[in-house]
Parts: structure tokens; C-alpha cells; sequence
């Protein structure tokens, strides 16, 4: 280890924080927007359809570094209004990550069994109570492993904050190479290591609730 690691280690840990809550805010705002257009895919009017539909597929079909850009530079010139880099950064991950957790919500409510829903009707539900009773909590436990997938996603992608200078763990890594050159493979190294545990923090955290979910519904879960 080099004497220099002293120095790398402190320095990258300053970004931790930014990272955190760059993904932590990512995650919420994330889960707002995957519920609220998952469940318009699926609503009765074509209207509110077609508009989740656009947002499901201009969000998912294009640069989420574009998409970056276009908040931090360009809504600025033509409103006259900068965001916070992290901020931008929030807003940029939430508004990528839930189009692609609205086809994980669509999938899992498509996916309850159809007697499910028969029945619900023959207990004179109405639609509301149809979907907050019955088919929601078994979606719900669908969803958490795909979506388990989708926050380590967007955790990994915090590291686009670093091209706005939002001070996340890439942007203080990346500020440590040209006087730390010799020692990059510590660099990255460590960066690795952090994002891994960060990683394996969101899925133990999610296990739990799947865990809590089966139970809930009288299942079993497998795997670790």
C-alpha cells in the first residue's frame, strides 16, 4: 500500500456523501415516478396511457448523459433558471430510472392472476379498492427484485454527477489522478470497493423486504 493512500482514501470519502444522497434521492423520486406511470400503462383511459407511454419511452430511449446535460445547461439558457448539480443529478436519475421501473410496475400488476381480479370483483370492490387491496400487495412483491436491479443501476450511474461537479465519489477520484498518477489503480481501486458496499447495502436492504413481503403473503423465499 502506498504512503500515498493516506491522502487518496480521505480525499474520495469526501464524495461519499454527495454519492448517498444523490442515490438515496435518486431511489425516492424514482419509486414516485415508477408507481405513477406504471399504474397509468395500465389505467382504462388511452389518454393517460398515451401520455405514461411518452415519458416511459423518451426517458428509456435516450442519453441519460444527454438527459444530464439538458437540465444543467440547457433548460438554464432557455429559462434562465441553474439548478444544484445535485439536484440536477436527483431529478436526472429519478426522472431515467422510474421510466424503466413504470414497465417493472406494469409487468408485475399484469402478471397477478386473473382470478385474482375475478374475485375482487365478486366482493363488490370498486376499482380503486381492487388495486390498493388486492392486486397492489402481491405486485408489490413481485416488483422488489427487479427493482433491486434498477437502484444498484442507478447507484453505479451517480457517477455522472462528476461531469456536472456535483463533488461525488468519480468527480474527487477523478480530481486525485493527475497528482496521484502513479498510484491510479489505488484510485479506482477504492472508488470500486465503495460503490460495491454501497451495492451490497441496497441489496440486503431489499432482501429484507422481500423476506417481509413473502411472509406477508404466505410465501417462501429462496436464494441469499
Amino acid at each position: 500500500m502506498p504512503d500515498s493512500f493516506g491522502t487518496i482514501l480521505p480525499s474520495i470519502l469526501q464524495g461519499l456523501t454527495t454519492t448517498v444522497s444523490a442515490a438515496a434521492g435518486g431511489i425516492a423520486l424514482t419509486i414516485v415516478l415508477a408507481f405513477a406511470a406504471g399504474l397509468a400503462l395500465v389505467s382504462r383511459s388511452r389518454v393517460v396511457r398515451a401520455i405514461s407511454r411518452v415519458y416511459v419511452e423518451v426517458f428509456r430511449g435516450t442519453s441519460e448523459v444527454v438527459q444530464l446535460f439538458w437540465l444543467y445547461f440547457v433548460l438554464p439558457a432557455l429559462v434562465g433558471f441553474k439548478l444544484v448539480p445535485l439536484f440536477a443529478g436527483i431529478l436526472v436519475l429519478g426522472l431515467n430510472h422510474g421510466a424503466y421501473g413504470a414497465e417493472i410496475v406494469r409487468g408485475a400488476v399484469n402478471s397477478i392472476p386473473r382470478a385474482q381480479y375475478e374475485g375482487a370483483i365478486a366482493l363488490n370492490l370498486s376499482p380503486v379498492q381492487r388495486m390498493w387491496r388486492v392486486l397492489l400487495p402481491q405486485a408489490v412483491v413481485e416488483m422488489l427484485p427487479p427493482f433491486t436491479n434498477l437502484f444498484i443501476q442507478l447507484l453505479k450511474s451517480t457517477a455522472l454527477l462528476s461531469f456536472i461537479s456535483a463533488g461525488d465519489i468519480a468527480e474527487h477520484g477523478e480530481l486525485l489522478r493527475p497528482v496521484f498518477g502513479q498510484d491510479i489503480g489505488w484510485i479506482y481501486g477504492t472508488e470500486l470497493v465503495l460503490y460495491l458496499a454501497l451495492a451490497l447495502l441496497i441489496k440486503y436492504g431489499m432482501r429484507v423486504l422481500e423476506r417481509a413481503g413473502a411472509r406477508r403473503l404466505g410465501r417462501r423465499t429462496a436464494g441469499v
